[in-house]
């Protein structure tokens, strides 16, 4: 049975650092006048795509666990939380990174995907990632998270907007799994290590969106080892 569309809400701390961006732009009013709407929103766009940018042209000489806490940390305070529909004018639209930082605005799809192919451009490996369907038991709705998985066997650590800190999966018990994917396939999410017997194909926008994340210079995931 499908679960319903997925709820996002950020916490007040995230919302308050993604409205930062526009403070820091607009400052003062200068003497030439107030800039139009569109281009104000324009070169706040320019200004968050170049920071973006800037977080992972970094050298990746750093740590996985250093890599996850910047891209994070860049991901949930950019991005306010919006709903696809008002955003993009479509029931249920996955957007790129690109998309979604250029607009600082996504659901909770859109911001896992943001991480997912940040941390690829920064060189974690794609099968340590997986974008996770869960039931969130608190706000009883569908959501989706990032986790990651520092070996084969190990606890996920668990990226989400709607907690800032990174937590191991036992501290998220208010997270019920349902299943994960990558672009390596899909997998069950009791036993996120087993690949399930459907084809990653059948999930037609995650192949949507990874091909154009790729066509606006996303890194492609290696082949499975």
């Amino acid at each position: 049975m499908p679960l319903p569309s997925p709820i996002c809400r950020p916490p007040r701390r995230a919302l308050l650092g993604a409205l930062g961006l526009w403070v820091g732009l607009i400052g003062t009013p200068s003497n030439a006048g107030t800039p139009q709407p569109a281009a104000l929103a324009e070169a706040i766009s320019a200004n968050r795509l170049d920071a973006w940018e800037q977080v992972l042209a970094t050298p990746g000489s750093a740590d996985d666990a250093a890599l996850l806490e910047r891209v994070n940390r860049f991901v949930n305070r950019s991005v306010l939380h919006g709903e696809d529909r008002e955003i993009w004018g479509e029931a249920d639209y996955w957007a790129t990174p690109r998309e979604t930082l250029g607009r600082g605005r996504g659901d909770c799809e859109d911001i896992a995907i943001a991480k997912y192919f940040g941390l690829l451009r920064l060189g974690v490996a794609s099968d340590k990632l997986r974008l996770t369907f869960v039931k969130s038991l608190e706000l009883k709705r569908a959501h989706m998270v990032l986790a990651y998985y520092a070996d084969e066997r190990a606890e996920p650590l668990i990226l989400d907007n709607l907690q800032t800190q990174i937590l191991p999966a036992h501290q998220r018990r208010d997270l019920l799994p349902v299943y994960a994917f990558n672009n390596h396939g899909i997998f069950l999410g009791s036993a996120p290590q087993r690949p399930s017997k459907q084809s990653p194909q059948l999930l037609s926008r995650w192949q949507d969106v990874s091909a154009r994340a790729l066509a606006e210079g996303s890194t492609a995931p290696a082949p499975q080892s």
